[in-house]
């Protein structure tokens, strides 16, 4: 289907180039995960075997998440080359419930982590921030780089959903407390809050931390049609979340943003927001810059919230 929704764009309806990942390498994958992890991955191949109550390879999954890792990367390289301005990886398996020792969410590889771990150790970059929108937590970008100061993981994400985690006050351990910000929302929010959220709260702590790259887990399951998920954001909220990360980018690191596709269970809700970010990656859709308004949450959750950010951030 997305290949389809890919092949409705011509070069004159879009400014995109198509680029074609590898198979990622083994020292790629161990620079986010343990090997035993790896192995226990590679052993799948050619077998089905249950991973946990959610998560099954079928023979081919081992290759197929050597490959959606492989994509991501080739979409940074593409972008720190300067051989594009923006990249999406559009892949799977998705990568973000995936930690350094285990499968989880039908994921199998972080895709993420991979790519910011290659943008470190091969590019140089060292600061990196991975902003996830999906509906779920991104608990395994999370665990990856929990005391690491280097990398800034914000997360918005619809509370008390699975896999459960991702509470305001998990910000982080030992040197990396402060640079996991996650931001649970009740059901219901809309493409407002989420504008108000990424056009105020996330573009003012990405201001703050000064990247050099901006990776954007990009989870489609906060739609309004998603089966999965209470949210009810529309092609704009979606162009609007995007557009605010395009803008951050802008101002603090030449532009470098990369969106790796992660949930989605409604097709109509993946052609919606698929079609809305490759719109703004490409410019083709612009959202106003300067900064908004600074958050807009329920009564409760923003005052606990921000008075926690605070500690961290001048907000």
């Amino acid at each position: 289907m997305l290949i389809d929704l890919l092949r409705t764009f011509s070069i004159q309806q879009l400014p995109m180039k198509v680029l074609f990942g590898k198979l990622a390498s083994e020292e790629e994958i161990l620079r986010a995960h343990t090997r035993q992890h790896f192995e226990r991955i590679r052993a799948t191949a050619g077998l089905t075997v249950r991973l946990d109550a959610d998560t099954v390879a079928c023979p081919k999954s081992f290759h197929c998440a050597m490959r959606a890792a492989g994509g991501a990367i080739a979409a940074v390289d593409a972008v720190i080359k300067g051989e594009v301005q923006t990249a999406m990886a559009i892949v799977r398996p998705p990568g973000h419930h995936a930690g350094p020792e285990e499968a989880m969410g039908f994921c199998l590889f972080n895709n993420v982590a991979i790519a910011a771990q290659h943008a470190r150790a091969v590019h140089g970059l060292s600061r990196i921030a991975i902003v996830d929108f999906d509906v779920h937590h991104g608990n395994g970008t999370q665990a990856i780089f929990n005391r690491d100061p280097h990398v800034l993981f914000i997360s918005t994400h619809q509370a008390r959903l699975f896999p459960g985690s991702g509470d305001a006050g998990d910000m982080g351990e030992g040197a990396g407390l402060g640079q996991s910000i996650n931001i649970p929302l009740s059901a219901e929010h809309g493409d407002a809050e989420y504008d108000a959220i990424y056009g105020g709260l996330v573009s003012r702590m990405l201001e703050q931390f000064m990247p050099e790259l901006i990776l954007i887990s990009a989870g489609y399951d906060i739609a309004e049609t998603d089966p999965l998920g209470g949210m009810s954001v529309t092609y704009e909220g979606f162009a609007r979340i995007v557009g605010h990360l395009v803008n951050s980018a802008d101002l603090l690191c030449k532009g470098r943003v990369v969106a790796v596709l992660e949930g989605g269970y409604s097709a109509s809700g993946l052609e919606t927001g698929v079609t809305a970010t490759l719109e703004a990656l490409s410019g083709v859709v612009r959202v106003d810059d300067p900064r908004g308004p600074l958050v807009r949450l329920p009564l409760g959750e923003a005052a606990r919230h921000l008075h926690l950010y605070r500690e961290f951030f001048d907000i």
